[in-house]
């Protein structure tokens, strides 16, 4: 209790909002010393250790020195004093303590790590050092809070980020209403726009930003009710077969047996080849509103944007529109070859959509769509673009080097699939693991 001497020595009584921000401002020092004392009570042979076997030629080895090492964990700060052998023999010096605690090889522990990790993901690495600072005591400058997310990213595969099969089966059983028929699965793919620089020292000139195309993918359930249910999310600055690699690392792990697979997308054919080529049975539909919207490019052209004439061109407009969702394609073909452009602008705009509806007659039958319970938007798609990637991505004044944008965008995925605790195990495990090879290296060089 001595922490509140200074309370109780005031003369009135401190109000419940004081004593709180006092316990907040005093608690890291607090729990720091029961975690210390946790260590020395479960661990106090290693602590006191004299003698170790060499891990790599067994010889008995007696301790040399007892040396100090901070540590920062999410309970606070403490010194543990940790007994160092070294073997002469194979020249390799260790601390038995280190390996049983399972210590990260720098001051602050793996549970800093993870909500360092989690905080740097939502918002700029400045800000989250300032939010751990004001909401849990933890002082992490922003270079170590970007530096802990890259290397927490390196862990954050395809293979781990992508829910594995065993989850997918029970988010589809989560969608299984009382009817027997099969749940929606929807699978959409996109490009959002990013902005990149090129990588640079500090105080160097990096030369000119310029924007690159995040491409995406998102797959979702719908319940009966119309509820979303995410199964996952994959969006990179990368090509077009990159995504489609992860795409069908996604088709493999989901039981499409048990699901009827809709794909929904754009007019933009590495959309169509990517999704087809590991989804070639699904249902597809071509994006309502990506449709509607050349529509009305063609009658902003032929009837202007504003006054009487822009009033018909928006009626024709949804005269077509409801054509198109009653799959009667053929007839606004027709009606855009009888058309007779005001301008060669026109011409091309009405060239274009013509081309446009010929290419995707086959994806163009909303009402349809609708009755057998399939989305006819790809509204969830633009949703993670902009929830994965503007959200962080796209802040005021915010450049990225594409290797770091990456490594933030796998994080976010695996936050936005439920799979980062997958990920961050798989850090913890590579770390310790990338220690004691260099360990055996070392030893074995020398």
């Amino acid at each position: 209790m001595d922490g509140f001497a200074p309370l109780f020595e005031q003369d009135k009584a401190p109000e419940l909002f004081a004593l709180s921000e006092h316990v907040q401002a005093t608690r890291l020092e607090f729990f720091a010393a029961c975690m210390k004392a946790a260590v020395e009570k479960l661990y106090g042979s290693y602590l006191e250790q004299e003698w170790a076997d060499c891990p790599f030629c067994e010889k008995p080895l007696h301790r040399k020195r007892v040396e100090p090492k901070t540590i920062s964990t999410a309970q606070g700060q403490f010194t543990l004093g940790r007994p160092y052998f070294y073997c002469g023999n194979c020249q390799h010096g260790f601390y038995p303590l280190d390996e049983v605690l399972g210590l990260a090889p720098g001051r602050h522990q793996y549970d800093v790590q993870k909500r360092v990790t989690l905080t740097a993901a939502e918002v700029p690495f400045e800000r989250a050092s300032q939010l751990l600072e004001q909401l849990t005591g933890l002082c992490v400058g922003n270079a170590c809070a970007h530096d802990t997310l890259v290397a927490v990213a390196k862990s954050a595969t395809i293979d781990l980020v992508i829910p594995d099969r065993e989850e997918i089966e029970r988010r589809i059983a989560q969608a299984v209403g009382d009817e027997e028929e099969r749940p929606v699965l929807v699978v959409s793919s996109d490009g959002a726009h990013g902005r990149t620089r090129p990588k640079a020292r500090r105080n160097v000139k990096r030369g000119k930003g310029q924007y690159k195309e995040i491409k995406g993918f998102r797959i979702y359930l719908l319940t009966p009710e119309d509820r979303v249910i995410s199964v996952a999310s994959w969006h990179e600055f990368q090509d077009s077969d990159t995504l489609g690699a992860a795409l069908a690392v996604a088709a493999e792990r989901i039981p499409q047996e048990q699901v009827r697979v809709c794909l929904i997308g754009d007019g933009a054919s590495w959309v169509w080849t990517e999704m087809v080529r590991s989804f070639p049975n699904a249902k597809k539909i071509l994006d309502f509103y990506h449709c509607f919207e050349h529509l009305h490019v063609v009658a902003r052209s032929q009837w202007g944007i504003e006054g009487e004439q822009a009033w018909e061109g928006r009626q024709w407009a949804e005269r077509n529109m409801i054509r198109l969702c009653e799959g009667d394609k053929t007839s606004v073909i027709v009606g855009l070859r009888q058309l007779e452009p005001r301008t060669v602008d026109t011409a091309e705009e009405v060239r274009k959509l013509i081309v446009y509806l010929e290419n995707h007659a086959e994806q163009i039958n909303y009402f349809q769509d609708l009755e057998d319970g399939y989305p006819i938007g790809s509204g969830a798609m633009e949703s993670a673009n902009k929830f994965i990637c503007h959200t962080r991505m796209k802040r005021s004044g915010a450049w990225w080097v594409m290797d770091t944008g990456n490594d933030m965008l796998r994080i976010r995925c695996a936050i936005h699939n439920g799979t980062f605790d997958r990920v961050f195990q798989h850090h913890v495990e590579s770390t310790a693991s990338s220690t004691r090879r260099r360990k055996t290296r070392r030893s074995q060089n020398e």
